[in-house]
């Protein structure tokens, strides 16, 4: 068998044992009696019933990983890439045009065989938990809408790097990793005001007692942001969540209104506060950073195996192609991905107690604590969730152990 063929096998298949062993261990952790900690604003029926989420979301996302595995080998093995790279060809665009229509195929393909399992899961799954507030009329627009975004602003991207591997010879990976940067740059910048909008309605948050709180602990910091803004999340979930969004003047607070319904003023003041700990570590200038050096490591190590045979043998092909080399070095990539994905959780985890950390100097431990039961409770968040799958899908660390790490810097704090 054709060596990178075995190990493209082999590593799909290792993906899909490693989430199936998961989702086996979180199903185990599921505590069936209430933490301690959430008894005084949790009941028990309605604590498990928040399992039953947790439950039926790690079912449903078992049989999604199994289907989507078994129509990438079937897709795979049956010569499912030589097919569309021929069937792109015969169009005549050009080394280009022909590499767009197969990725952009490529990308239709996949969109429409998971279209049932998203439909699922909005629809129903959620929908059964009391969670979704999504229309079918916003959920084809959401989903056309994605797809004119990624033809618009995925295309000339895809393009340029098809032609900087076409043209710049060895030092073509310099040029794709210099184009990809500022085009995720001035994505950061412009989106909360080009692209956000498309999706959502942004108003800015009314006068009164909330506003000025937030606009008073902002200008307190040194923050100076281009306005506050209420998000209408609720015309899709019923969950809470808020965030920062851009750079610079384009800085703009966003609280979802189903938040606003749910938090005090106080609980409010402490999330900006946990979000102003990012900030004054420089948590997404770091992280940035570190993607932009993670992108031109994979754009190095693609050039490395640009047009090889034996991987274009691994996958049927008849010809070999710049574009179709980008495609299936994501597949040879996949295992060095879950490991970076492993350390910038680390991060990201150590980055979230940061954050809560100067929340809790500032005095806002309790109310930070309150806002965390609350969005968790609301959210049917897993209070337990296993330390396998913390360490291999969270970005943030569970909330038991972020409540008990404010509980000792609001002690610390108390105790000064």
């Amino acid at each position: 068998m054709n060596s990178y063929l075995l190990f493209i096998l082999t590593a799909l298949l290792g993906a899909w044992l490693l989430n199936l062993i998961i989702a086996v261990l979180e199903l185990r952790a599921l505590q069936p009696e209430l933490p301690p900690e959430f008894c005084d604003v949790y009941d028990e029926e309605q604590y498990h019933r928040s399992q039953d989420y947790t439950k039926a979301k790690l079912r449903f996302s078992q049989v999604k990983d199994a289907v989507m595995l078994a129509a990438t080998l079937a897709f795979l093995l049956s010569g499912g890439f030589n097919w569309l790279d021929v069937t792109a060809r015969s169009a005549g665009l050009g080394n280009i045009g022909t590499g767009l229509l197969f990725t952009g195929g490529l990308m239709l393909l996949s969109s429409l065989f998971s279209l049932p399992c998203a439909v699922y899961f909005t629809f129903v799954l959620e929908e059964r938990f009391g969670f979704n507030t999504t229309t079918p009329k916003t959920f084809v627009l959401d989903l056309l809408k994605g797809i004119a975004l990624a033809a618009l602003l995925g295309g000339p991207l895809l393009a340029a790097i098809f032609w900087f591997f076409e043209t710049a010879s060895h030092a073509a990976w310099l040029w794709c990793w210099g184009a990809v940067t500022l085009f995720t740059l001035l994505l950061q910048f412009f989106a909360p005001v080009l692209l956000m909008p498309l999706f959502n309605k942004f108003k800015p948050l009314e006068e009164g007692e909330l506003r000025q709180a937030v606009s008073d602990y902002a200008q307190a910091q040194h923050f100076a942001v281009q306005g506050i803004y209420t998000m209408d999340g609720s015309k899709r979930s019923a969950k809470l969540n808020a965030f920062f969004t851009g750079f610079g003047r384009f800085r703009r607070i966003v609280f979802f209104d189903t938040l606003l319904s749910k938090l005090t003023i106080g609980e409010i003041v402490a999330v900006l506060a946990h979000e102003m700990g990012h900030f004054k570590h420089r948590h997404l200038l770091k992280m940035t950073a570190a993607s932009v050096l993670h992108t031109g490591l994979v754009l190095y190590l693609l050039s490395l195996l640009l047009n090889n045979p034996q991987l274009f043998a691994a996958f049927g092909m008849e010809h070999v192609s710049i574009y179709a080399s980008l495609v299936f070095f994501s597949f040879l990539y996949a295992p060095a991905e879950l490991l970076l994905a492993l350390l910038f959780n680390f991060f990201s985890r150590r980055n979230e107690y940061q954050a809560d950390a100067w929340a809790a100097a500032d005095g806002k431990a309790a109310d930070l604590i309150s806002s965390l039961k609350k969005l968790s409770i609301h959210n049917f968040s897993n209070l337990t969730p296993h330390p396998l799958n913390v360490m291999v899908n969270y970005s943030h660390p569970s909330v038991l152990q972020r409540i008990v790490a404010l509980r000792t810097r609001q002690a610390n704090f108390l105790n000064r």
